[in-house]
């Protein structure tokens, strides 16, 4: 079934530009808090993220501060010190602000190199690239199959990451990247792969693979994800009084 395919459209950018397409609607949205009839605006989707990454991040420095504390004070090798220790770096792990290691699927989304002349009766060129909508139905899938940590290129992203568009270009974080964009996922690569072949949005993208060349390429293997670097506090826009 051909399900239209919309243009890196004027609007998306000029929302994007003033409050992000966050990384945290998606995980929102894959654990089922339904955000197209409008329940809950964009300011308190940012709201709601930006609160929980402070408190966890709160709670690691807390505890990274008692770790502290009860290395100068008890043996190293003590009970209380070394429990401290493992809900630190679990606070820590859970926020992105620590490495992680594991089992992961990589996706990797690309523009087709079909030749535009040869495209069937009603297409046209958007068909033959890879749009926000497509990258954000592979990391919604990815979230909603378990993912535990997830990077997209070759930074690590949280719930309260933003990626917009800038013409047919990726910006996460401050940098611009072109494709083919590769969204990898930490978790169980079975419920993984599951996820992405039962996403209605994902598999309607594997009907442009099909007919005009899109890329879609999955794998799998082990990595170390490095700690998320960027700001914990997302900046939102504000309405005008």
């Amino acid at each position: 079934m051909w399900l239209p395919r919309s243009r890196w459209a004027y609007g998306v950018p000029l929302i994007a530009g003033a409050a992000g397409l966050l990384f945290g609607v998606s995980a929102a949205t894959s654990h089922g808090t339904d955000l197209r009839p409008g329940t809950r605006d964009l300011v308190q989707v940012v709201q709601d993220g930006n609160h929980k990454v402070a408190v966890q991040a709160k709670t690691v420095s807390r505890l990274q501060t008692q770790v502290a504390q009860l290395g100068r004070r008890d043996a190293p090798g003590s009970a209380r010190l070394k429990q401290t220790t493992r809900t630190a770096d679990g606070y820590a792990a859970t926020a992105g602000l620590s490495s992680v290691t594991g089992e992961v699927v990589s996706v990797s989304l690309n523009d087709s190199h079909r030749d535009p002349s040869t495209l069937p009766p009603g297409a046209n060129l958007d068909w033959l690239v890879v749009h926000q909508q497509d990258v954000q139905a592979v990391v919604n899938a990815l979230w909603a199959g378990g993912a535990t940590a997830m990077m997209l290129m070759d930074q690590r992203v949280i719930s309260t990451s933003a990626v917009r568009c800038v013409g047919n270009t990726l910006l996460l974080q401050g940098r611009v990247y072109s494709p083919p964009f590769v969204i990898k996922a930490m978790g169980d690569p079975a419920k993984l792969r599951a996820a992405l072949d039962d996403d209605p949005d994902v598999e309607n993208y594997k009907v442009y693979v099909t007919q005009v060349g899109l890329g879609y390429d999955v794998s799998t293997g082990k990595e170390t994800f490095p700690a998320y670097q960027g700001a914990l506090d997302l900046k939102y826009a504000k309405v005008g009084k």
